[in-house]
């Protein structure tokens, strides 16, 4: 293996999809940060949640919002639904998998919340059943997908498409976006000053 050879070849992956995803969801992304402000301004919260790298993503993201992104200053309401052990297990052994995020919304979210599925597929049977149950409660049904988005096109809105299909990039745009989220908010919230 060359490992110059490697280094370069991922770096250079990475800024091609970093440059076409900033060429192509600018409104998407704007559209997503409008639903959060409104949702919070409303009262709301978000609930974020998916598989894997995904899940770790919702827990950071939701612990950027509640606890601070750059600066200190309010708290902003946001729940990663991949945190609670117990419920996961309970939910996963007494309904299925396929029911993990959707119990949870269906317990802990209420109309007007925003919720946010991250699937670099858009294939999860159960981020796909949490969205529509948000839906069905009259949450927001919101997603950060790749490739094709599956299943989640026409079921999320706002959806973020990474153009890629190579999972990793997928993941460094999702993280990237995340957190150009939780700073346009701090902004758009008054909560912090550039």
């Amino acid at each position: 293996m060359d490992i110059d050879r490697y280094f370069e070849r991922e770096f250079a992956e990475h800024q091609a999809v970093a440059r076409a995803t900033a060429e192509g969801l600018r409104a998407p992304f704007a559209a997503l940060v409008r639903c959060a402000v409104e949702a919070i301004r409303r009262g709301n919260k978000l609930l974020l949640f998916g598989n894997g790298g995904s899940a770790a993503d919702a827990q950071h993201l939701a612990t950027e919002l509640v606890v601070r992104y750059k600066r200190n200053r309010a708290p902003l309401p946001a729940i990663a639904l991949t945190t609670d052990t117990s419920a996961l297990t309970a939910i996963g052994n007494d309904l299925g998998f396929d029911q993990l995020f959707a119990r949870q919304v269906e317990a802990l979210g209420v109309r007007g919340d925003l919720a946010i599925a991250i699937s670099t597929s858009g294939r999860s049977t159960n981020v796909l059943r949490a969205l529509e149950q948000a839906r069905a409660i009259g949450a927001i049904p919101a997603a950060l997908s790749g490739g094709d988005a599956g299943a989640l096109k026409g079921l999320a809105d706002p959806l973020l498409i990474v153009p890629s299909a190579t999972t990793a990039r997928i993941q460094e745009m999702h993280i990237a976006l995340g957190q150009m989220l939780c700073g346009a908010l701090e902004l758009e919230l008054g909560l912090v000053t550039e």
